[in-house]
């Protein structure tokens, strides 16, 4: 049986904005390696974890290209990844958004060019779904996403010591010009003529991602918070998600996992967690 392999991205500095520094980002990523150690049965050697200063566009983007080469080679049949950071938008060049604009994940290293994001600092949506559309229609891909996709600006405002706070970074000013960014989510697997209402789609580009499960940490329209408990940071979805497969010993399928995560979320967050894959994953458990 081909193997596994999981990296998990957590990044709480970044090197040309002090300002935007979070708390919780790399507790995420070290506590989900060790819920797939202790409970999923990875062993060390089928994980990474990148933080802070380890996780620069090219480092992340090496490591993912990696994993779907060895899966294309039959090597790697279970893929894991994923990133608690800073959301935030770009503008969209391939031409498939319909609102102009593409979702983008903030890497350490990020900066800008010309008014806008840098592309070569920066991981859009668009990178990440032409890269795991390129895996074998049997490979199953896991990926969770703990950060905002929000487009009001945050830049200046202040939060308390342990006050939660929403991991998003505003484009910079000249990136949509004079237009005001709206809150979206992102999807795997949308081949540009279906329009973005899940994973499930009669598209024949849609196949080759028939495995692909996204969880993320709230809707669209939400911002998902970075928070204090028990006397250290997380993200909220990241910590109530890790705590329910603990909970309840990976015992339950994934859209209950999702269930109960959101019940505990709603008691203290404006956020929804996400779950998107076919009914078959959804009503399975994360298991290899």
């Amino acid at each position: 049986m081909a193997g596994k392999k999981a990296l998990f991205v957590g990044i709480n500095k970044f090197a040309n904005y002090p300002q935007f520094t979070l708390n919780g980002c790399v507790n995420d990523a070290r506590d989900m390696a060790a819920l797939y150690k202790d409970l999923l049965g990875f062993k060390t050697t089928e994980m990474s974890v990148l933080a802070d200063a380890q996780a620069t566009k090219a480092n992340i983007m090496a490591r993912l290209k990696a994993m779907v080469a060895d899966a294309k080679a039959g090597k790697l049949s279970y893929l894991v990844f994923s990133l608690s950071s800073h959301g935030t938008q770009m503008n969209d060049t391939s031409g498939d958004e319909p609102d102009g604009k593409d979702e983008a994940f903030v890497p350490h290293d990020i900066a800008e060019k010309a008014g806008g994001w840098d592309p070569a600092h920066i991981i859009s949506d668009d990178e990440l779904h032409d890269l795991f559309q390129q895996l074998p229609a049997g490979v199953l891909l896991e990926v969770y996403l703990d950060t905002c996709h929000s487009g009001t600006g945050l830049r200046d405002a202040a939060f308390g010591l342990n006050a939660p706070r929403p991991r998003y970074i505003a484009p910079p000013d000249h990136e949509f010009g004079e237009e005001t960014a709206k809150m979206r989510g992102f999807t795997l697997d949308r081949p540009a003529d279906v329009t973005r209402k899940g994973t499930e789609t009669a598209s024949k580009a849609a196949v080759a991602g028939a495995h692909h499960v996204l969880w993320t940490g709230c809707k669209a329209n939400q911002t998902s918070a970075d928070a204090y408990f028990n006397g250290r940071y997380n993200g909220a979805f990241t910590y109530y998600f890790v705590k329910v497969m603990r909970d309840t010993q990976n015992k339950l399928s994934r859209k209950e996992v999702v269930a109960k995560t959101r019940a505990l979320i709603k008691t203290g967050f404006a956020q929804n967690p996400q779950l998107e894959g076919n009914a078959t994953n959804r009503t399975q458990a994360i298991v290899y």
